[in-house]
């Protein structure tokens, strides 16, 4: 994400009116990071979240990380000030203009809260999920206007990541995902669109099938869960921040970039697909996953890891030479 300091979009699709107050419908890790990025841009943001002490760390996570935000830059009038906490579910989506729901990830709960937000909220107000695996159509079942609901999948976290995920389920309108592209893309956030549905849209698939192979060469004795990780951080990972997996394979097709790659370096990387594991976590295999990522982690709290994550995420972003 570049600097945040472009003004607020007028509004999320012709007709529409302009997008003032955003609504954050669940404040827990997701939800907090997107209230600190919809703040930084300007917004009057509405949160709500039953857990008990949830304004508490609603408030503090936002002040924990304006330092941060005002570095990348603030839009003109952004304020913490601009955030209001109400338990009533229905008095924050009732007046907002955009919805980011945030709920537990458990289907039964999750589309029984949208259903609460559809009802309660304006028939013309966009409803983004951030869900990370279900589907919008298995979310949008028994909603009021279910056209009006999309995936808006963030990838964490929402304040600095510029990734968002964005796809409809069956009764969603396409003007509703076009919309929604739109609102985030005038955000600075790099939105893209999946053309149909799948379980854990793309980003997710992408990390489970990278963690998968991970977890297979712990358990198969072939490097420790540091080294693993380090095997990450020191190699391809450093050139992903950069550029995707096919375009840094144009790069090591060399001078005839990927047709040479798929011609002739190709065959050993499907000679390792058919190899790759498929582990099975047992409880000795979770405990020993455990204990090696607190043995990586030295000691340092949760807290100290997400400031070290978030002050190296922030180098990235601004790296000149980091794709668009």
């Amino acid at each position: 994400m570049s600097s945040i300091s472009s003004p607020a979009p007028a509004s999320v699709s012709p007709g529409a009116p302009p997008v003032r107050t955003v609504a954050i419908v669940g404040a827990g890790l997701i939800g907090s990071s997107w209230a600190a990025f919809f703040l930084a841009h300007g917004f009057d943001v509405v949160a709500t979240d039953p857990a008990p002490g949830a304004e508490e760390r609603l408030r503090a996570f936002v002040d924990r990380v304006w330092p941060t935000l005002e570095t990348l830059g603030l839009t003109p009038g952004a304020s913490r000030d601009r955030l209001r906490f109400t338990a009533d579910l229905a008095d924050a989506v009732r007046g907002a203009d955009f919805i980011q729901e945030n709920g537990p990830e458990v289907l039964a709960a999750k589309r029984a809260l949208l259903q609460a937000v559809t009802a309660a909220a304006r028939p013309d107000t966009i409803i983004a999920s951030s869900t990370s695996g279900f589907t919008m159509s298995a979310l949008q079942e028994g909603c009021t206007h279910p056209e009006r609901c999309v995936i808006g999948h963030p990838f964490n976290p929402p304040h600095l990541l510029p990734l968002v995920e964005v796809v409809g389920g069956q009764a969603t309108s396409p003007a509703v995902v076009d919309a929604a592209m739109a609102f985030y893309t005038s955000l600075g956030k790099r939105a893209i669109r999946l053309h149909r549905e799948v379980p854990g849209h793309v980003a997710n698939r992408l990390q489970a099938a990278l963690w998968r192979e991970a977890v297979h060469l712990v358990a198969e004795g072939v490097a420790s869960v540091t080294d693993v990780d380090a095997a990450v951080t020191a190699g391809p990972g450093a050139r992903w921040a950069l550029m995707g997996p096919h375009l840094i394979l144009h790069l090591g097709g060399g001078a005839g970039g990927m047709h040479h790659f798929m011609h002739h370096l190709s065959g050993p990387f499907t000679t390792w697909w058919k190899d790759l594991g498929n582990p099975e976590l047992t409880p000795e295999l979770r405990e020993r996953l455990i204990a090696g990522v607190l043995e990586e982690a030295g000691g340092r709290s949760i807290e100290a890891l997400s400031a070290q994550r978030d002050a190296g995420l922030l180098a990235v972003l601004r790296c000149p030479q980091r794709e668009a």
